[in-house]
């Protein structure tokens, strides 16, 4: 890759906190709010701003890196050949301009399809989780522990709200057999839940910006991150995902050969 992985992580984590700043100063501001792919599915100026600010310095580091952004990817920018960056530059986008609270800023750093950094910015709680195979997970500069492996009975379960409102695959029956369903419209947020053990487990829809930094954290701290059905995920294709801890994803795959 070139430079190491603590440059890496100096560099990117400097400008995470950075765009947090212009984030939080916008929302002081006059928006511009376009939707794309339906009422509910928003991008403002500020998602294309901070996205642009992400390219732009990864481009500064690694002229050659393959760059998969949610407001500005090509098809022929779908590969994980060489480095791949993965970029979201407000999770949460309908929170953002709503309630200005539970979004997130996601990167996450791909060699040849195996993730090496991923970093999930809760930016209201300036809470940054961040770290990779080879050093583990932090939460600023907290290294986390591996969740308890919990069941899906003894846990709370995020479940996107269209997959539950039109039991995708069983869901709310899975949603009955946990401790209670919690939806923040954040896959980063939801995410961040999963690892902290707040929730047992998150399952919803995601495109590959939405939960590769979060696939590489939660591997690393023992998660199971997998398609609902269990099969491995493709990380160039939008599909189910399920982050759980491995009892939880167990008792899910249970119910769901129910549907």
């Amino acid at each position: 890759m070139g430079k190491s992985l603590e440059y890496l992580d100096i560099a990117v984590k400097g400008w995470m906190h950075d765009a947090r700043i212009k984030m939080l100063a916008a929302l002081d501001e006059d928006l511009d709010v376009w939707t794309k792919s339906g009422r509910n599915d928003l991008v403002t100026n500020i998602d294309k701003e901070i996205e642009k600010f992400y390219i732009e310095n990864i481009r500064l580091l690694y002229p050659d890196a393959n760059i998969i952004g949610e407001e500005s990817f090509t098809k022929a920018d779908l590969n994980v050949d060489g480095l791949t960056w993965f970029v979201d530059p407000i999770d949460g986008t309908m929170n953002f301009v709503k309630q200005h609270s539970h979004f997130a800023s996601m990167i996450a750093v791909y060699e040849n399809g195996k993730g090496i950094r991923g970093y999930i910015y809760d930016v209201i709680e300036d809470k940054l989780y961040w770290g990779g195979p080879d050093i583990g997970v932090f939460c600023n500069d907290v290294r986390m522990k591996e969740p308890s492996n919990d069941t899906l009975r003894n846990g709370l379960i995020g479940i996107g709200a269209p997959y539950l409102i039109h039991n995708f695959c069983n869901l709310q029956v899975v949603a009955l057999a946990s401790s209670g369903t919690r939806m923040y419209g954040s896959a980063g947020i939801q995410i961040i839940h999963v690892i902290e053990g707040k929730c047992v487990g998150y399952v919803s829809y995601l495109r590959p910006w939405d939960f590769a930094a979060g696939k590489i954290l939660a591997e690393v701290l023992g998660l199971s991150v997998k398609m609902i059905d269990g099969a491995p995920l493709n990380m160039l294709v939008s599909s189910d995902v399920l982050v759980a801890t491995k009892n939880a994803q167990r008792d899910i795959a249970k119910l769901i050969k129910k549907s």
